[in-house]
């Protein structure tokens, strides 16, 4: 309970939204890369297309539609690979940068300015190759015997929360020791695990759903509300390891400067700055 209302204290809300709304936009550029990768594939390998669609068990007009789609790819493969790579990069800073902001809130810190570009750069870096091994972790796991699977399970869990950990010390601005961080990061860990499991199965049903009543703009609801429950899962990891690390270390109280207004006199204020209490100054 005191993590959810210190989560509200903070203004969680909005702001697991706005990493949500960033990784949403990032997903753009990220799909112009795949298109590349995938021209660049084919075009070296004239099974490629044939194989693709035999492996989604695709026939008729949607067989047709894959196949137009990595003819194009072809031949867009070089133009999408220089778009879709700056596009990523400027999306993915975007996105640490929600990620920094929600860090910062929830240890009431402030950012490093121009030294905060610099680490998640080096973020994005370490990051995407922690997301490409477990990306790789899918593949592995369904060709892996039966008394291998719950192995790569544990090691997936690992490598989610390693990440993590490096995610919550590096780009919050929060000396505390890598330690601190890691019952947010297992949180973290445990719950997307969760969710891409649950994600398999409601996922399609919601994107379906919301096309069916919406069209094309009903598989953006599907996708943005998806991303705020992985964004309010990170927010919440962060908020833990602050509420854990007050009850051992304690607190301090310090000043802040708020907004005069005529009349009234701020007494206390909660962990968002905004005034709790006031009192007529000019009452007895």
């Amino acid at each position: 309970m005191s993590v959810n209302d210190r989560f509200g204290d903070i203004g969680g809300g909005p702001l697991a939204s706005s990493i949500a709304l960033a990784s949403f936009v990032s997903l753009f550029p990220l799909l112009l890369v795949v298109i590349a990768v995938i021209g660049f594939v084919s075009s070296g390998d004239s099974s490629f297309a044939s194989s693709l669609i035999g492996e989604l068990g695709l026939r008729g007009r949607a067989a047709d539609t894959v196949n137009d789609a990595i003819a194009t790819a072809e031949g867009s493969r070089r133009a999408a690979s220089i778009v879709g790579f700056g596009g990523l990069l400027l999306s993915g800073l975007g996105v640490v940068g929600s990620l920094q902001n929600g860090l910062n809130a929830a240890w009431q810190a402030k950012g490093r300015g121009l030294i905060d570009r610099l680490v998640a750069v080096r973020w994005l870096l370490g990051a995407g190759v922690l997301f490409l091994a477990t990306a790789a972790l899918g593949p592995l796991l369904r060709w892996a015997p039966g008394p291998v699977k719950p192995l790569t399970v544990v090691l997936g869990l690992a490598l989610t929360t390693v990440l993590f950990v490096w995610t919550f010390h590096s780009l919050g601005n929060s000396s505390v020791g890598w330690r601190v961080h890691l019952p947010g990061a297992v949180l973290v860990a445990v719950g997307f695990e969760v969710l891409k499991l649950v994600g398999s199965i409601l996922v399609p049903r919601a994107v379906a759903s919301s096309s069916a009543l919406y069209g094309s703009l009903g598989v953006v609801f599907a996708v943005l509300a998806w991303l705020l429950v992985y964004g309010r899962l990170i927010v919440y990891g962060a908020v833990l390891n602050v509420v854990r690390y007050e009850k051992a270390e304690g607190t301090v109280t310090v000043e802040i400067e708020v907004p005069r207004i005529e009349g009234e006199v701020p007494l206390t204020t909660n962990r968002g700055g905004a005034v709790e209490e006031s009192v007529d100054a000019t009452a007895d």
